[in-house]
């Protein structure tokens, strides 16, 4: 079957193109259309006329996953009736896998058609990425997920852009940390209306305790150890310049907002997250474990999608790139071992967060995380909740293929427990009971 290989090029205006056959020449010279319907009709003409010309029994078209640049192109080409004789097989690529590819041009220069011939290339070479063919089902999940994860690094971006600022203006609350939370209502409130922290530390014990007390709706303890403990972290704290006094407190002022204004966008995106999740009958399966709310169960589908794609747990976590790279060389083998980043990063997130929920909220994978947490040598914290993320990503796959309910360790062990003869399941229960509390009572006495 001779095949011709379409790289494409995508910008916001045009599309460089690329035509490359299966022995690497190009039977027409490299050109670009407009990037709308008309100029793919422009593309299919061209197609067209190339395969009717040389033969052409299969079209192979790729292009590089650039913001959303590509998607009305694809889904264009897809759905395209003049095309589908050639049997089109449309593929989105990553553009690191590109950009790795076109290392081997190494005298190569930067240019659109240059990329679009790398496309082609890439395309011919084979080994390639599955195809873009998305499921309308999950797309409006995963138009929301996807912009949560959005919503949740500019909240991040600006709750440490608030955090570096206030160092500027009261260094020592950052490092004692009177109050827990510097984004709580009576940290915000101390934060921003007091000028600096000169006007805290002269301001009376009595005082500040009443502010404390009004600004937190008085949900402080002991409120007066507070005020006292604040005065004291302000005349531990560096003095900033009365030039940069009132700006900083306007940045502050502005960023404090903008976290506020993103919190309350990530909770009405939680809202219409969990309205869509309910039209999708395998979300109860992964709700069903302890630790999994709606945001993370429909991060999780949405990048998934039907889990038959996925004929082992390994082929789901190389997807989501939870998965480490072998650093080996003859008798060598390297004990560093880093993450591969070519995968679904948003999958990964939602993984990497639901394995963090877990360990707080699921009694079995809290356990194992303590235990990765113990055998970690560095970032105890981060090793110990990506390897927990890949357990995760064996129970998810397990799940959503058996259509079956969580179960703990004891109930799994009672599932596939064989019914001794003469005992009916009654008698079996009564008997994992009085296992279990003597058990307990076995634990108790070695305790004591």
């Amino acid at each position: 079957m001779s095949k011709l290989h379409v790289g494409l090029d995508v910008s916001q205006k045009s599309v460089a193109t690329c035509f490359v056959l299966d022995d690497g020449t190009e039977p027409v010279k490299r050109f670009s259309f407009e990037h709308n319907p008309a100029g793919v009709d422009k593309l299919v003409a061209k197609i067209n006329a190339t395969a009717e010309d040389l033969g052409i029994d299969q079209v192979l078209i790729g292009m590089e996953t650039t913001g959303l640049l590509w998607w009305h192109l694809a889904e264009a080409l897809r759905n395209c009736a003049e095309l589908q004789h050639l049997q089109p097989r449309i593929y989105a690529i990553n553009a690191k896998l590109v950009a790795h590819f076109k290392k081997a041009y190494a005298e190569m220069d930067k240019t659109d058609p240059g990329d679009a011939f790398v496309i082609a290339d890439r395309l011919r070479f084979g080994r390639l990425p599955r195809l873009a063919e998305p499921d309308e089902r999950y797309l409006a999940i995963q138009k929301l997920t996807r912009h949560r994860f959005h919503l949740i690094h500019s909240l991040a971006g600006e709750k440490n852009r608030f955090l570096t600022h206030l160092f500027l203006k009261f260094s020592a609350f950052c490092q004692e940390e009177p109050l827990s939370d510097p984004f709580g209502a009576a940290s915000s409130a101390l934060l921003t209306e007091f000028l600096s922290v000169d006007e805290i530390a002269q301001m009376p014990v009595e005082d500040l305790t009443d502010f404390l007390v009004e600004k937190g709706k008085n949900r402080f303890p002991d409120p007066e150890a507070v005020a006292k403990a604040i005065k004291q972290a302000a005349r531990n704290s560096y003095r900033l310049s009365k030039c940069l006094a009132d700006p900083v407190n306007i940045v502050l002022a502005m960023t404090l907002e903008n976290v506020r204004f993103f919190e309350k966008q990530i909770a009405a995106i939680d809202k219409a997250i969990t309205r869509e999740l309910a039209a999708f009958p395998g979300a109860q399966v992964l709700l069903s474990v302890p630790g999994l709310g709606p945001v993370f169960v429909a991060g999780i589908i949405a990048e998934v999608q039907d889990v038959n794609r996925f004929d082992t747990d390994a082929q789901l976590a190389r997807f989501a790139a939870i998965v480490w790279k072998k650093n080996q060389s003859g008798a060598f083998e390297g004990d560093d071992t880093p993450m591969m980043r070519s995968g679904n990063e948003y999958l990964r997130y939602y993984f990497i967060e639901a394995a963090n929920s877990l360990r707080m909220h699921n009694e079995e994978y809290a356990a194992y995380y303590q235990t990765k947490y113990r055998e970690a040598t560095t970032h105890h914290h981060k090793r110990a909740c990506v390897l927990t993320a890949r357990k995760l990503v064996r129970l998810v796959h397990t799940l959503l293929r058996k259509g079956q309910l969580y179960q703990t360790p004891d109930q799994r062990k009672e599932s596939h427990a064989v019914l001794p003869a003469g005992m009916t399941p009654g008698e079996l229960a009564r008997h994992v009971v009085r296992r279990r509390q003597a058990k307990g009572r076995f634990r108790v006495h070695l305790d004591h």
